[in-house]
């Protein structure tokens, strides 16, 4: 298969790059690549004549969003668009990768791919606006729900939290905020299954089973690590920030299970596997 990575240089797009090494990959990113230039986008699709487009270009920066909404609208919601309507037009299928902020995170159960979307920050909004950009342009879509997620060199909470750990500082982490924490890899090998299944189309969650808060999740990675930081639980008010935080961002695989996929593998047991591989020694 030959895919067109938007956002290649990005943690998801290598990863995406070292797992899918037998497929013929487009690599797409700036300069050389701008999503919001719809002349220059559908000329790189006509000249690369891949079988899909995986869309991971965003403007992921949470905070940046709240205070930059017109470039977040730019980048999620008009660049995504151009993509679609790119993909659509020339007869490719689109993946395009979307976010647990599309909704409140105050239901208090994981939401499915059914629930409705109610987006708390300028991010969450812009990219549900680039779902539906999705939607409406590409019928022959998929679209990746995605939360907590670390990979190929980061940056990510566990690049962060074990950073700080081995530099032997002291840690307050949040402790009631709670997900799946989530690799890469695991998203990249279900995303695999999806665009080998032709026929399907729709959105998909593609975070890991079993859930932690934040907390949790730093307790788990130092361990892991050889690492013995002092780690005190905190709640979220201790640390604001321009965007709120969704209190509950886990999310039910609910369409996976509808499709016959296998589900997403336990977070516990791809975060030894993340550690080994991404820290050696």
């Amino acid at each position: 298969m030959k895919v067109l990575i938007t956002g290649g240089k990005g943690m998801l797009g290598r990863t995406l790059q070292k797992c899918w090494q037998d497929w013929d990959l487009v690599i797409a990113d700036l300069p050389e690549a701008d999503i919001c230039d719809p002349a220059g986008f559908d000329r790189l699709i006509k000249d690369a004549k891949p079988d899909a487009v995986v869309h991971c270009a965003a403007m992921t920066q949470v905070d940046r969003c709240e205070t930059e909404p017109e470039l977040s609208y730019q980048l999620n919601a008009f660049g995504t668009g151009v993509v679609a309507s790119s993909c659509h037009r020339n007869g490719v299928k689109l993946a395009a990768i979307s976010t647990d902020y599309v909704f409140s995170g105050d239901l208090g159960r994981p939401c499915h791919e059914w629930d409705t979307p109610a987006p708390r920050t300028v991010y969450g909004a812009s990219k549900l606006a680039g779902e539906e950009m999705v939607r409406h342009h590409c019928p022959d879509h998929l679209i990746l729900r995605i939360a907590w997620l670390y990979g190929v060199g980061g940056p990510s909470f566990v690049h962060t939290i074990r950073k700080a750990a081995a530099e032997g500082k002291d840690l307050k982490v949040v402790q009631d905020q709670i997900g799946n924490p989530t690799s890469a890899f695991a998203v990249a090998n279900h995303l695999r299954l999806l665009l080998e299944n032709r026929e399907l189309t729709g959105t998909f969650h593609l975070t890991c089973e079993g859930e932690a808060s934040w907390y949790d999740f730093a307790c788990e990675l130092t361990r892991l690590a050889g690492l013995s930081p002092e780690i005190t639980p905190c709640t979220g008010k201790e640390f604001p920030r321009p965007a709120p935080r969704p209190a509950d961002s886990r999310l039910e695989k609910r369409a996976l299970k509808f499709a016959g996929l296998p589900p997403m593998p336990d977070w516990h047991d791809v975060l030894a596997e993340f550690m080994k591989q991404e820290f050696p020694g």
